[in-house]
Parts: structure tokens; C-alpha cells; sequence
């Protein structure tokens, strides 16, 4: 499967809206628009997961700049998220709170 980033969204966008307008042009596996937690509003993107890449191009070529309720929309491929960094502690003082370890 494809991620595809649409940004450019209404705030009150509906998935169902979103999937069949996206649909007539590739098939949609599974669609998250992204809200606000406080007010479930849109944040003006959603990620879709499309079948083949072929699909995904083709949305991508077909939908990008469009207009999308009244929005131009912009549609590319998903960059997946960097892997989070571990905290490491380099540092030569210990660690606040922490007694250090005595060796036997």
C-alpha cells in the first residue's frame, strides 16, 4: 500500500466527502483527516492509504492543485515520520534523583 498527504482541507471536511471525491480516481484503503482533539476540526490535512502505486500516481497527477470545496488542494506522496531518537544521557554528572550504582 501507497500513503498519500492531502493538505489544503476545509475545517469541517467530512471522510466520506473525501473518499468518494479521492475514489474516482484510484482505490482507497483506509482515509485519516486529522482534527483537533478540542474541537474536532479538521487541521487541514488527511493521510489515505491507496493499493497500488499506480493508483496513487494517478491520484497524485490527477488531484494535486485542484479545488476541493472551495480549497486548492495539495496531494504527494506521504513521507514517513523519522524514527524518534532515543534520550541518551552523554553527560559525565549523574543523573538528578538517581543514586549511583556501587560495583561489588
Amino acid at each position: 500500500m501507497v500513503k498519500l498527504f492531502i493538505g489544503g482541507l476545509s475545517e469541517n471536511i467530512q471522510e466520506m466527502d473525501l473518499a468518494i471525491f479521492v475514489s474516482l480516481h484510484g482505490r482507497v484503503e483506509t482515509i485519516k483527516v486529522v482534527r483537533d482533539r478540542a474541537t474536532k476540526k479538521c487541521k487541514g490535512y488527511a493521510f489515505l492509504e491507496i493499493f497500488t502505486l499506480d493508483d496513487a500516481k494517478n491520484i497524485i497527477s490527477t488531484l494535486n492543485g485542484e479545488t476541493f470545496k472551495g480549497n486548492t488542494i495539495t496531494v504527494k506522496l506521504s513521507e514517513e515520520e523519522p524514527a524518534k531518537k532515543p534520550i541518551i544521557n552523554n553527560s559525565s554528572r549523574p543523573v538528578v534523583g538517581k543514586r549511583p550504582r556501587l560495583s561489588r
